[in-house]
């Protein structure tokens, strides 16, 4: 994750939207690359912070009102 930037990830995003505009289908091996990729920042985020646990107490803060 540390040696992606942004722009990268930006112009993959716009080849795969314009792919998907022409009506093209999904490579299976760029998709096997994305869930790497996400997977790779998942574990990197978990190791630099921790898992972050949000979503159960802001559901029951939103119930409990």
């Amino acid at each position: 994750m540390t040696t992606e930037t942004i722009p990268s990830i930006d112009q993959e995003l716009d080849d795969i939207l314009a792919k998907l505009v022409k009506g093209e289908r999904r490579d299976p091996e760029v998709v096997r690359l994305a869930c790497e990729r996400m997977d790779r920042m998942r574990e990197e985020i978990q190791r630099r912070i921790g898992i972050v646990d949000i979503a159960i107490p802001a559901i029951r803060e939103l119930r409990d009102r």
